[in-house]
């Protein structure tokens, strides 16, 4: 039992994780805004786009993500340091958000753009599954990477369905809220991951003075 502690421990960070980066009420926020004139069918069919867009993406990422470092020369703790650093800009851009005017456009643009790229899948959360899947140390936290990003999008996805509901219960004070909330929690992560990336390069830094 306490072998699996770990693991559970390692898939509860992960599902979090992206979750803050991803911040699904804030896209719904943006999606109910940029589609309140669409019909119902175009509406779904949007979300229907813009998840499989950013599902694919995200596990292209984590499964690939090594790979692409081993073909550049990167180092998995060079890029936890860089990825702390994004993701801390990351979280200093949610607590101190500047104003974005989302204008109105084709609805199969807006799926890919902004609903995909950037509020779901962009570089914040692309590098949060990429440090995730090298922070893993057996084959079932590989895999809680995969679940964490299939439950990721799939909060989003039904965020945005029963958007409707939400903002029936949810003002728009506690949406000003959550976004800073969430924010905390990605630069502690950011922080944590600069840490871990420091801690396993500094033995390389130090052999070779």
């Amino acid at each position: 039992m306490s072998s699996i502690v770990p693991d559970l421990e390692f898939l509860l960070v992960a599902v979090t994780s992206i979750l803050a980066i991803m911040n699904p009420l804030s896209t719904t926020a943006i999606y109910s805004v940029l589609t309140e004139d669409a019909t119902a069918e175009s509406r779904k069919q949007v979300i229907v786009t813009a998840m499989k867009i950013s599902l694919f993406v995200l596990l292209f990422f984590a499964l690939t993500g090594q790979l692409i470092f081993t073909i550049l020369g990167l180092t998995i703790p060079a890029f936890k340091i860089a990825g702390g650093i994004l993701l801390v800009l990351v979280a200093f851009g949610m607590l101190y958000p500047r104003k974005v005017e989302y204008a109105a456009a084709e609805l199969e643009n807006i799926a890919i753009v902004p609903l995909a790229f950037p509020l779901t899948c962009g570089a914040g959360t692309i590098t949060t599954v990429i440090l995730l899947a090298s922070e893993s140390g057996n084959i079932i936290q590989t895999v809680s990477v995969f679940v964490a990003i299939i439950l990721a999008v799939a909060i989003s996805y039904y965020a945005m369905t029963y958007s409707h509901f939400i903002f029936r219960y949810v003002g728009e004070e506690e949406l000003k809220v959550i976004p800073k909330l969430m924010a905390v929690f990605v630069l502690a992560i950011a922080i944590q991951f600069v840490i871990n990336g420091l801690a396993e390069a500094l033995p390389q830094i130090i052999s070779e003075i």
